[in-house]
C-alpha cells in the first residue's frame, strides 16, 4: 500500500526516548520513503539523529500540522503501546491526519478501518491496518525442514530487544555481498517497511506455525532466508517463538538482547537466566533431539546504546569470551563476523 515516493510522517507523542516507540524508531532508520518529520513535542526543534543512528536529517516537530505544512502524505503511528490498543487520545489526531488527506499506517491489534473508513476523501487515500492477516494457512506439516537454504531465526532474551534490527541489519549486508537473500517480516515494523510478510501476533495460535510455513517455504529460491524475531520463550507473555521454530525450522540461530537487562523489560520480577544454558534451551527446542534441523545460535547481537563506545567494546569482548561464540552491537560494529560464520559452508 505504501508507495516508496510517499512523503511520510511519524507520530511519536511521548515516545521518541520510549521502548513503545520501536514501530517509529524502526522507520526511522529503514523505512526508505522521504520521511518529513516525526511528532513529539516534547522534543520539538531537535533532529532524530540525536536519538538514534541515523545519517539523514529529520527534523522533529509540535504537532501534526506542522508535519502537514512539511508535504506530509502519509502518517505512521509509531507507537506501539501495551496490548496493541489505540488510546483515545489518539482520536484527534487521527481525524485530523485524514480530514487533511493523508493515508495511515496502523501497526495495532486494534483496527482504523472500521471505525475511520468513511472519513476517506479520495480513491488516492487509504487506511493500512498492517496486523490484519490476509490469509487462513493450512496447518504446519514441518514442510520448510526439506528445504535446501539456510534460514535464520533471530531469538530473543525478551520482547523488544532488537530482533528486528538485527535481522534487517544482516539482510542488507548480505544483498550488498550479492547473496540471494530473502526476508521474511512477522510483525508490523517489518511488513511495513517490505511490504510483505505476516503479521504473527494476530494469528489464531492454532494457524501461527502454518502462516510461518506458508511464508518461508514461498522463499525456497533464496540460498539464504532472514527469519524477524518475535517475543521469547522467556517471556510469561509471549506465544510467538515457538511458531517461529516450528513453521521455519531454521538452520541457524542468532541471540538478541539488551546489554543493560537482567531481568525482563515487564515484568521485572522475571530474571534472565544464564545465557549458555538460554542457548542451550532454544537450540534443543528448535531441534527436539535432532527431529528437526539441528541449529546453534552462530552469534550474539546485543543492543549496547545505554553503553559508552568503551563500554561496549568491553561488554561484547567479555560476552564472547564467556559464551564462545561471536558477540556485536549490529548498529554499532556491524555483522560481518557473524555473516563469516553463517556463510563459511
Amino acid at each position: 500500500m505504501l508507495n516508496s515516493n510517499s512523503k511520510v510522517a511519524v507520530y511519536m507523542e511521548g515516545h521518541i526516548d520510549s521502548d513503545y516507540g520501536k514501530m517509529g524508531m524502526g522507520v526511522v532508520r529503514y523505512l526508505k520513503n522521504p520521511i518529513v518529520g516525526v511528532v513529539d513535542k516534547a522534543f520539538e526543534g531537535r533532529a532524530m539523529k540525536e536519538f538514534i543512528n541515523i545519517s539523514r536529517d529529520i527534523k522533529i516537530y509540535g504537532n501534526l500540522q506542522d508535519v502537514i505544512d512539511q508535504g506530509a502524505e502519509v502518517l505512521i503511528l509509531g507507537i506501539a503501546p501495551s496490548g496493541g490498543r489505540i488510546p483515545e487520545s489518539w482520536n484527534p489526531i487521527i481525524e485530523k491526519a485524514l480530514e487533511a488527506g493523508l493515508s495511515i499506517v496502523n501497526g495495532l491489534h486494534d483496527l482504523l478501518s472500521p471505525k475511520w473508513q468513511k472519513k476517506i476523501k479520495s480513491k488516492d487515500q487509504w487506511i493500512w491496518d498492517v496486523r490484519l492477516p490476509q490469509f487462513t494457512p493450512a496447518i504446519a506439516t514441518g514442510k520448510a525442514a526439506s528445504l535446501s537454504n539456510k534460514r535464520v531465526l533471530f531469538i530473543g532474551t525478551d520482547m523488544a530487544v532488537g530482533k528486528m534490527t538485527s535481522a534487517l541489519e544482516f539482510y542488507e549486508d548480505l544483498k550488498k555481498m550479492d547473496i540471494n537473500v530473502g526476508f521474511v517480516a512477522t510483525g508490523q515494523i517489518g511488513i511495513t517497511l517490505t511490504g510483505n510478510g505476516i503479521p504473527l501476533d494476530a494469528f489464531k495460535i492454532d494457524h501461527a506455525c502454518g502462516a510461518v510455513e506458508k511464508v518461508v517455504v514461498e522463499q525456497a529460491d533464496k540460498d539464504v532466508v532472514i527469519i524477524e524475531g518475535q517475543g521469547s520463550i522467556l517471556h510469561p507473555g509471549s506465544s510467538a517463538t515457538l511458531p517461529l521454530m516450528r513453521g521455519s525450522c531454521p538452520t541457524h540461530l542468532v541471540l538478541c538482547l539488551r546489554a543493560d537487562k537482567k531481568v525482563l523489560r515487564s515484568p521485572e520480577n522475571i530474571k534472565i537466566p544464564d545465557l549458555k544454558k538460554f542457548i542451550a534451551l532454544n537450540e534443543s527446542l528448535v531441534s527436539v533431539f535432532g527431529v528437526y534441523p539441528n541449529a546453534k545460535v552462530i552469534g550474539i547481537c546485543t543492543n549496547t546504546s545505554m553503553l559508552s563506545q568503551g563500554e561496549a567494546e568491553s561488554y561484547i569482548k567479555s560476552l564472547s569470551k564467556e559464551t564462545g561464540i561471536p558477540v556485536t552491537d549490529p548498529v554499532r560494529f556491524g555483522v560481518n563476523e557473524i555473516l563469516k560464520v553463517l556463510l563459511k559452508d
